[in-house]
């Protein structure tokens, strides 16, 4: 046989039921093949590696030397190939591997921290590199294969990237414990007179969703602090008479602060899995998915 890239795989597993049975009637009765068809292909056979392969015999046909010498090394590679085309079984218990995510410091709270504790129960081999979402081109690392999944909202992922709606967010006015406007119903005119702060990833920014819904009421609010985390925007309100409006789910375990309805309808946002096409049908990555997706955030 001069090359293997000639050879029909169906002319290779023709051949091992010829050695197996021994008949040209009932290989082709095993493979669900006509007599001749089988005879066609056993002719092919003969070509490709220039030899009789099988010969005549009171009972069915017997195998030349050539032909005994092919028969385990031939099952071995049919086994093998038959295990390629397997689907690879995923025990979480028994994975070793590093995932890659990115996420905001809102979804690292919410998200992230719960996953990890689940991971410790469910698949502790598995260890997770967490990177600033605002800081990586997710689409481009994902194509590359140096991210795997990203934690972010519809309007910041790319179109090109698979996604998974996880929950959707809203926003509630925090103060901290004791404060004066705490006491009573928040309305407009109080909420407007309160120093503001607000989260902008990189603290430049002064503005937000609350100004656009105030600016359409005809409305301003004084916004005295931009902080690039919310952790430190929810220690600015705990420390001192600023206000500030967080998602909900950031806020529901914060001692130390006083959550009331804010004045003004303000839009929230989705939060959104995202992830390669490279990646849909790995069974880890399938998993982990499943995982972040049915957490009780």
């Amino acid at each position: 046989m001069d090359n293997i890239g000639t050879l029909d795989l169906n002319l290779l597993k023709t051949l091992d039921a010829l050695l197996e049975t021994r008949s040209v009637t009932a290989a082709a009765a095993r493979l669900s093949l006509t007599q001749p068809t089988v005879s066609g292909m056993l002719a092919r056979l003969r070509e490709a590696f220039d030899d009789p392969l099988f010969v005549r015999a009171q009972r069915g046909i017997m195998p030349t030397p050539r032909a005994e010498a092919l028969a385990a090394p031939l099952r071995q590679a049919l086994h093998a190939i038959d295990a390629l085309m397997q689907p690879v079984a995923f025990d979480p218990a028994r994975a070793e591997q590093t995932i890659s995510i990115a996420a905001t410091d809102y979804a690292q709270r919410v998200l992230i921290l719960p996953f990890l504790a689940l991971l410790r129960r469910e698949a502790p081999g598995i260890r997770v590199s967490v990177r600033p979402a605002g800081m990586v081109d997710m689409a481009a690392q994902m194509e590359r294969g140096a991210l795997d999944l990203a934690l972010t909202t519809p309007e910041d992922a790319a179109e090109t990237l698979k996604s998974r709606r996880l929950f959707d967010e809203h926003y509630v006015c925090v103060l901290r414990e004791g404060h004066r406007a705490a006491r009573a119903r928040l309305d407009l005119d109080g909420f407007c007179a309160l120093d503001h702060a607000i989260m902008s990833h990189d603290g430049t920014r002064f503005r937000g969703a609350t100004d656009q819904a105030l600016e359409a009421v005809g409305r301003s609010r004084k916004v005295v602090a931009s902080v690039p985390n919310f952790t430190v925007l929810i220690d600015l309100v705990r420390s001192s008479d600023c206000c500030a409006l967080l998602p909900s789910r950031l806020v529901a375990p914060e001692a130390g602060l006083a959550v009331v309805p804010p004045p003004i309808a303000i839009t929230g946002f989705a939060k959104i899995l995202v992830w390669h096409e490279r990646t849909h049908n790995d069974a880890l990555m399938r998993w982990v998915r499943d995982r972040l997706a049915n957490l009780q955030v």
